[in-house]
Order: C-alpha cells, then structure tokens, then sequence
C-alpha cells in the first residue's frame, strides 16, 4: 500500500494537507450556496506549511469580521475592457477614446495578464518607471519615454478603472494609492507679443482659414470650441459668441458635438474687429456654397472647407505649423494663440476674473496660476506709473511751497 501523505488539521478553523506533488493545501468554507444551501468549499495553495496557514488565517479574519471577497478569476485586461465598455457613460466621446487608448497602449501589454486580485502598487509603480525610460525599437532607434504628465494621466486613468473595481467588491483596495508619481515640471507658456502678432496677421492674409485664426486669437477660445461653433451661436446685434459646444475627435476621424471643457458655456462679448471677422466668414461662406452647388454639405458651422464639412482639428493645426514657422516662431503651437488672447487681455487691463470667464476656466485661482508672470509684470508697471506720479505730485508742491 502506498505511504500517504502527512495531513494535518488548522489551527482556528479550515484544514491544511500536504498534496501527493508535494504543495500545501487549505480548504475553507466562505458560505453557502443560496440556490442550495450547501456549503461551498475553496482552496489556497502554497509551498510550505506556514505560507498556507498564513493565508487561511487572513481569510478566515476576514469572514469573521464581514469583509471577505471572493478572490477574482478575471484579469486586469479583462477588467479594463468591462470597465471601458460599461462604465463610461456619463463620460464625453473624446474622454472615453482616451482611456480605451491608454488601456490598449500602456496599461494591458503591461499588467494585462496579471490577476485582478494579485494586482499590487509595486507591479503598478514598476510599470510607471518602465514607461518613463528611454527604449530603442527592433531597428536601434532611440524611443523616447513618457512625460510626467502622460505618467499622471495614465495614473489616473488606472485609479479610476481600479476605484470602480473596489466599488464592486473585486478587489480589496486600490493599489494605485500607494504609487509615487515624478514631479511635473511646469512648461514656460510662450503667447505672441506685439510683433509677433503683427506678423502673424500679416502672413494670414489671403488664406483660406484667415477668419478662423482671427477668431480664435482675439477671443481666447479653444481649438474644439471654434471648430464647433455654429452660426445659431453668433448674435450681430447684440455682438455676442456663446460658447456652448465643443467639436470633439472620435474613433477612426469620426466628429460629434459636446459640452465645452467643465461643462462651462459662456457669452463673450467680442471686439467689433472679431465680429467684422466673422461678417465676413459669412460672405466667404455663401460664395463656396455657390461654386459647390448640390456637392454642398449643408451644415450649420461656422467654419468649414470649400464643400461646407467640418474641419479636422490635425488639419488646422498643420496649416497654422506652417505659417507661424515661416513668421519665425516654429514653437508656437495653435493653443498659443489662446495663451497670446489672455496675455493682451491682462495687458489691456482686464481683470483676472474677466478673463477667467472668456477662457473658460473653472475658477479665477486657475487662470491667476497660469498666467502668474504677466500678473507679476503688471504689478511692476503699476509700481512705475504710481512712482511716476508721485514725482510729479511731489514736484508740484515743491514748486508751489
């Protein structure tokens, strides 16, 4: 007869046995069936003696205090495409195209084949260092790592798909909680100056999409907010832009309208030369209309190509690239000209609040913070003028004592 195995009975409830490969094993009893009432049984496994007994006295901790998850079959990629596919309803198109992007590209080809319950903060700070560092594809070509920034988005992005885990009992707790995350280092804004404007404005002119750029540099607003301005938003009498929708990028080119950024429309009340801009948008419009004829595309926007389709926000982007290298500032982006918007606004002397309200911002705290350098100068040129008149106040009273 063969020589059986040492079995040995937990101390505090379970079993533990050794298995015939040599493995410990500890059976324990998290319930019972609620369509039969009977018992369930379940396993953990171990090397040794001591690891199993460890692991079945946490567990039956926990059941006795109420807290017991059964552990989760299902990976983290698994997870992930339940948690796109089902839990981003109330999120914008554009924002959902960006977690699923995150998820395919840096979260499951890393941590995607790892159990959802074996998920812990070192494998997750292991993989944020990793994508930090600088690689060399198949071919030697030296890849650059991810920013600080993109590590934060990722970050949170996972924190999200891991909160909503532990909302459903999946996991115990986030392991994205105990990640340290690199320092961003905040980039120098670059708006226009005076002459830089003068120049961009020169090299416009005649283009196509002069208008546009016109728009967009005297009123602040964002790329996708321009691109989805429609003319039921523009009201000449009144000389106002309400800004209520935001044309957002979807899957594979496809375009759809949403709330602005922090669902925050706005009126503005622009300078007559942006309405003039406008006016004339209007004009160019109705004559592209003409020479399309039936090939029109009778959409509502305000600014479109020759055949009346939406503009692809790549698209503008590059055409501007090009004019603004050939003025000779290649690292302005077309964001700029929001930064370049509220940089003369402060300088024409707006307030901070006002300016917070025509960009957009959620609080004027924000809008303080990013523009802070030229605050400082202000306050600078305000100490000048005040010095200046006390000069004169004080020769005034010399001259007549």
């Amino acid at each position: 007869m063969a020589k059986r195995k040492n079995t040995r009975a937990a101390q505090g409830g379970g079993t533990i046995r050794q298995r015939h490969d040599g493995r410990w094993e500890a059976r324990y009893t998290p319930g019972r069936d609620p369509g039969t009432g009977k018992q369930i049984q379940k396993s953990i496994y171990g090397d040794t003696q001591q690891e199993v007994r460890k692991k079945l006295n946490a567990i039956i901790k926990d059941i006795d205090d109420g807290v017991y998850i059964e552990p989760q079959k299902m990976s983290v990629g698994e997870w992930l495409d339940i948690w796109t596919a089902e839990y981003l309803g109330s999120v914008k198109l554009r924002t959902v195209e960006n977690y699923k992007s995150v998820c395919r590209v840096h979260l499951k080809p890393n941590l995607g084949s790892v159990k959802l319950s074996s998920l812990s903060a070192h494998m997750i700070q292991t993989m944020y260092n990793q994508l930090q560092e600088d690689t060399k594809d198949k071919n030697g070509k030296e890849k650059k790592g991810l920013s600080p920034k993109t590590i934060k988005n990722t970050h949170g992005i996972f924190h999200k798909a891991l909160s909503q885990a532990l909302k459903l009992n999946y996991i115990k707790f986030n392991p994205c909680d105990a990640c340290e995350l690199p320092r961003i280092v905040k980039k120098e804004i670059k708006p226009l100056d005076d002459d830089a404007i003068s120049a961009f404005l020169i090299a416009i002119q005649g283009h196509k999409w002069e208008n546009l750029f016109i728009v967009t540099l005297f009123t602040g607003a964002r790329q996708a907010e321009i691109l989805g301005l429609t003319w039921g938003y523009i009201d000449f009498e009144r000389g106002t832009i309400r800004i209520d929708r935001q044309l957002q990028r979807g899957a594979r080119g496809s375009n759809g309208l949403d709330t602005p950024k922090n669902d925050k429309s706005r009126l503005m009340t622009p300078a007559p030369s942006v309405l003039s801009a406008l006016w004339e948008q209007r004009r160019q419009q109705l004559q592209w209309r003409l020479m399309a004829g039936q090939a029109w595309n009778h959409s509502d926007y305000v600014f479109t190509n020759e055949l009346g389709q939406t503009l692809v926000h790549g698209t503008v982007s590059k055409a501007f690239k090009r004019i603004i290298t050939k003025t000779g500032f290649p690292e302005t982006r077309f964001h700029d000209l929001r930064h370049s918007y509220a940089t003369a606004a402060l300088r024409s002397g707006d307030s901070i609040k006002d300016v917070q309200e025509a960009l957009g911002h959620h609080d004027a705290a924000f809008t303080m913070n990013q523009y802070m350098h030229i605050t400082e100068q202000m306050k600078q040129e305000s100490a000048a003028r005040m010095e200046g008149f006390i000069n004169r106040v004080m020769a005034s009273t010399k001259m007549t004592g």
